[in-house]
């Protein structure tokens, strides 16, 4: 059951849309490429697949979570978009000085140089988005209606 979360401005509507489409490629395009590379060569580089799985499942979660207009929706967002951040940020530090830790890439590896660096930036602007997206819709000031002006001899 998925409670409105009133007066909030919609996650999934205007920009949101395009942030949900990329979280949406992201969850498919890391899960693709964990599905093959766990399925053809897991003993290579257990823990990078691994990884790259996870990170598909995170990408999955976020993505569903922001097209969900409710207070749990944005909570579990908001979790998943930290643990996104938390992970990027400590997967591309141990790529970078511990390479040996991961013989392959993940999506992550390198804060997500092999995908533009996308996956370091999404993070920031999910927690953009979640944040400008609680604000309260103000509603617009609405002008008074105005009777015309009538001449009084009726002209």
């Amino acid at each position: 059951m998925t409670s409105e979360h009133s007066g909030m401005r919609p996650t999934g509507r205007g920009p949101g849309r395009v942030i949900l489409v990329i979280y949406c490629i992201f969850a498919l395009a890391a899960g693709a490429r964990a599905g093959v590379q766990i399925a053809t060569k897991f003993g290579e580089a257990p823990l990078a697949y691994s990884l790259s799985a996870v990170a598909a499942v995170i990408y999955l979660v976020a993505a569903i979570a922001l097209s969900r207009n409710s207070t749990a929706g944005r909570r579990v967002a908001l979790v998943s978009i930290v643990v996104e951040l938390v992970g990027v940020i400590v997967v591309g530090l141990l790529s970078v000085f511990d390479a040996q830790a991961f013989p392959d890439a993940t999506v992550w590896s390198g804060f997500g140089q092999g995908y533009g660096y996308v996956p370091l930036v999404l993070p920031f602007v999910g927690l953009f988005w979640l944040h400008r997206t609680t604000r309260p819709i103000t509603e617009p000031a609405t002008k008074p209606v105005t009777e015309p002006v009538t001449n009084s001899d009726g002209a």
